[in-house]
């Protein structure tokens, strides 16, 4: 057997160990960086959670959940905007002063009721009896809906309606406006819910 090829079966070892290693690692490495996500007891006793808002397209609504209650984030599309202060004389808390239910954080104290105007964030929990009310994003006359339907969403159980700014209509069995969560943005395309100071 020739030096040459001590050498070339040396090396074949030699990387095949290095390549179970490094496998190794990366199994051994999983659990260490998943526990750095909040576990599913923290996420439901109030962990801040992120979500990726990237792929919202106007129009869109998408889910998540923090303390164990649906966080609503909707990217309103210009046209939905544009409907939004015609309403204010119908609404029964159109600048979300009431406390009833919960406060409105400074920074979504306005005509949106965020801090984007495309992007809505809001606890999915009608302030009635704590139903969850259904998307009737589509302006116009509808089942249960006035002929004159702006677009936002109907909480089915009693009747409550809310724009597309979550703000109550009035004469309705809810209380308040939809609940505001904490919130801040990571990035363009990154929020954080359940938390609103950075570091």
């Amino acid at each position: 057997m020739s030096d040459q090829q001590i050498d070339s079966s040396k090396r074949t070892w030699i990387i095949a160990s290095s390549c179970a290693g490094a496998v190794g690692a990366g199994f051994a490495a999983v659990p260490f960086v998943a526990s750095f996500q909040p576990s599913e007891r923290a996420r439901a006793g109030g962990a801040a959670v992120e979500a990726d808002i990237g792929g919202l397209k106007p129009g869109e609504k998408m889910t998540v959940e923090w303390r164990g209650k649906p966080v609503w984030i909707v990217r309103r599309t210009p046209e939905q905007l544009a409907e939004l202060p015609k309403v204010d004389k119908e609404l029964a808390d159109p600048e979300s002063k009431r406390t009833n239910f919960a406060t409105t954080p400074e920074y979504a104290r306005n005509d949106w009721r965020s801090i984007k105007k495309e992007y809505l964030v809001v606890v999915g929990i009608c302030s009635h009896l704590g139903c969850s009310p259904s998307d009737k994003f589509v302006p116009g006359a509808q089942a249960s809906l006035p002929n004159d339907w702006a677009g936002g969403f109907l909480c089915p159980c009693h009747g409550s309606t809310f724009d597309m700014a979550g703000r109550v209509f009035k004469d309705k069995p809810a209380p308040d406006n939809l609940e505001v969560p904490p919130y801040m943005y990571l990035s363009d395309t990154r929020l954080m819910i359940g938390e609103d100071k950075k570091a």
